[in-house]
């Protein structure tokens, strides 16, 4: 099947063409069809799966048969780097067809914002918070709604979004067309789609596996060794550029701050960084200026950046789901791909989940040379424990 036969808007084919796409994906074929008679969707997939042109080519269809200047199409989607790269995808797709868009989200001035909503676009991609201090201040006028996209709902729910997308819900037609797309369907998400869809049309495409170009490897590590082993990692594997993830953001940044000890180019993102900060970081490591970044799960999603070599999981993600998302930044473009995960005893859970999903044993790895038995440094030496053994613990005072 080619894009041809969809019978998109002649508009939009030359910008198909140039983006180098030819065959649908399993989520483009299911989806833009119904997407494009008008019908209300909920659709589980993952991200890289090319559920953005699935939801992006039938809005700039619909909306190149109407009218300008105000608002119909609404994308809220739960990170700014995530409504950055579903807009890149609209200026794509949509380039030559005069139609305009603008996002919206914290973090950053909202004097440009409200400048574009003045001026009027027809597609919004918005974070929650931010859109609803427009719409409370009457610069975002959503009156004229056709068509309303709940992008990765599943995260908006762990980042407590959905209170805020129920209030935008009260805002905008209730004639009109939603879809809704998330990797996981928990009962909150569930009951999300009973309020804001009408007789949906389900689509399932599944977990998406781990691109083939992609290798793994699991260290397994006692904690109180993972840095060290993870900079002796760095120092013994030939890497162009390593995306290292951490599970919380105060440990991205001290991490950052250890890597950068040990004599690396390295940068973070993290929820703490400015929006600046974080572009800035992006932006660097995609030109090569870092040769690492350290980064929470917040970058995970919808990150696209060529020449990743190496994804490390220095903490083990919560999932397999979440694994899957990480380690899919790496081996894309029919490049190859390292992906190498950091285990101590408390992940091994999670490690058999992932590895009967994914149908195989995933191979365990030593690193040559290094002390796995090194003693923590709140534990005393071997010898020192050798002579305190039998003695009781005394406590002394101070008088």
């Amino acid at each position: 099947m080619s894009f041809t036969q969809f019978n998109l808007d002649s508009r939009l084919l030359p910008a198909i063409t140039r983006a180098g796409y030819v065959t649908p994906t399993p989520i483009q074929v299911a989806a833009i069809p119904p997407a494009m008679a008008g019908k209300d969707i909920i659709a589980t997939a993952q991200t890289g799966t090319g559920k953005t042109a699935a939801f992006v080519l039938p809005i700039l269809h619909r909306l190149l048969a109407g009218g300008r200047g105000a608002a119909r199409a609404l994308i809220i989607t739960p990170t700014r780097e995530l409504a950055e790269q579903i807009h890149d995808s609209i200026r794509l797709f949509g380039a030559g067809t005069g139609l305009r868009s603008a996002t919206i989200y914290g973090g950053v001035g909202a004097a440009p914002q409200i400048q574009a909503l003045r001026n009027g676009v027809e597609i919004l991609v918005a974070c929650p918070g931010r859109l609803l201090d427009h719409i409370g201040q009457r610069h975002a006028q959503l009156g004229g709604l056709e068509i309303l996209v709940l992008d990765e709902a599943d995260r908006m729910l762990d980042m407590g979004f959905l209170p805020d997308v129920r209030r935008i819900l009260s805002h905008v037609p209730q004639k009109r067309q939603t879809m809704l797309f998330s990797a996981t369907f928990a009962p909150e998400i569930e009951q999300l789609a009973a309020e804001a869809l009408s007789q949906p049309q389900r689509i399932a495409i599944g977990l998406a596996l781990p691109a083939p170009t992609v290798s793994h490897a699991l260290f397994p590590v006692a904690p109180h060794l993972k840095t060290h082993l993870l900079v002796a990692l760095l120092q013994q594997t030939d890497t162009d550029l390593a995306l290292i993830f951490t599970r919380t953001k105060h440990r991205a940044r001290r991490l950052a701050e250890q890597i950068q000890r040990a004599g690396y180019s390295v940068t973070s993102l993290h929820s703490d960084r400015t929006q600046s900060q974080r572009q800035h970081a992006l932006d660097g490591f995609k030109k090569g200026d870092y040769q690492i970044m350290v980064a929470t799960d917040i970058a995970a999603r919808g990150l696209d950046v060529e020449n990743v070599s190496h994804v490390i999981n220095y903490d083990m993600p919560d999932s397999p789901d979440a694994y899957i998302h990480r380690i899919g930044r790496t081996g894309r473009a029919e490049r190859t791909g390292d992906a190498f995960t950091l285990v101590t005893p408390a992940d091994e859970e999670t490690v058999r989940l992932l590895e009967k999903i994914m149908g195989q044993r995933l191979p365990r790895q030593r690193l040559d040379g290094f002390d796995y038995k090194a003693p923590s440094p709140t534990e005393p030496r071997p010898e020192a424990r050798a002579r305190s053994k039998g003695k009781p613990f005394r406590v002394r005072h101070k008088v």
